[in-house]
């Protein structure tokens, strides 16, 4: 059985105190509480400080183009419905480049978890404005104030359709850990949206402020819509599970035989072929 020392791979390069330290940690842990092993899960990411962590995951790894973890996921997800798949990044990473096809993994519910490591700015970039900083933040880019206001995750992915969503806080590994394996083992799309404090470059949502301001919620909220006004009240700093639906995934929809593709031994013969060629049409 597989230990957390198994998980760890190469040393990281995140700055002293970064958040991603602990949401490597607690995906680590809940990988392991769940009795998963290293080559059951394949970790898919984009480009930032917080997408390095295919690298340091010692699991399968891909690590894409600015924006597009959540295509290559849901492929290895389609190619292998037996991997557990895991997409993650950051803010900038998710929800600027990589805003279109976050809403269409959402709404083709397939089974795959979206962790985000969401520091409200661009850190590897030095510290410009990202898709979830504040209005009125002042950055490298922003020096009179940000004139934009902050993209919602939490309820863009609700009305969406997004079956399983999430926030948690790095400087609650124990909570985060418990977060983290709920998504796990939920059958479709789930996000799970991490503040994640950058140290260097992010000095007003600190460890602190977070610790002040967050909001836990005990149970998923019952409908999308209270789910939705709720976060919107609490100016979306709430942890916990916020909502929780199920239903068939994508795969499940689509009434086929997956494993055909990646478990069965020899090749595919040409009715077969043809079968896959008029579902991607």
């Amino acid at each position: 059985m597989a230990t957390v020392k198994d998980f760890k791979g190469d040393s990281s390069t995140w700055c002293p105190g970064c958040g991603d330290y602990s949401v490597m940690a607690a995906l680590q842990k809940a990988a392991v509480n769940l009795g998963l092993e290293p080559h059951e899960i394949v970790t898919v990411t984009g480009i930032g400080c917080s997408s390095k962590i295919s690298e340091y995951m010692r699991t399968y790894g891909f690590h894409t183009l600015h924006g597009r973890s959540l295509p290559v996921a849901q492929g290895a997800k389609m190619a292998n419905p037996n991997l557990k798949v895991i997409a993650a990044g950051g803010d900038g990473d998710g929800y600027g480049i990589g805003l279109g096809h976050f809403n269409h993994a959402v709404r083709r519910n397939i089974d795959i978890t979206y962790l985000v490591m969401d520091n409200q700015i661009y850190g590897l970039t030095k510290g410009q404005t990202s898709p979830r900083s504040n209005h009125g933040f002042v950055t490298k880019t922003t020096q009179k104030g940000n004139k934009e206001y902050p993209v919602d995750p939490l309820s863009t992915a609700i009305s969406n359709g997004c079956t399983f969503v999430a926030q948690a806080f790095s400087g609650d590994v124990k909570g985060l850990t418990e977060i983290i394996e709920k998504a796990l083992e939920h059958k479709g799309f789930s996000l799970v949206n991490i503040f994640s404090p950058c140290v260097t470059f992010n000095k007003i949502n600190t460890y602190d402020f977070f610790r002040e301001h967050l909001v836990k919620v005990d149970e998923p909220f019952h409908t999308r819509e209270e789910a939705i006004q709720i976060i919107k009240q609490q100016q979306g700093l709430l942890t916990g599970i916020l909502f929780v639906e199920e239903r068939e995934d994508f795969q499940e929809q689509l009434g086929i035989d997956w494993n055909m593709l990646a478990v069965k031994e020899g090749s595919m013969d040409e009715g077969q072929l043809r079968s896959f060629e008029t579902l991607f049409k």
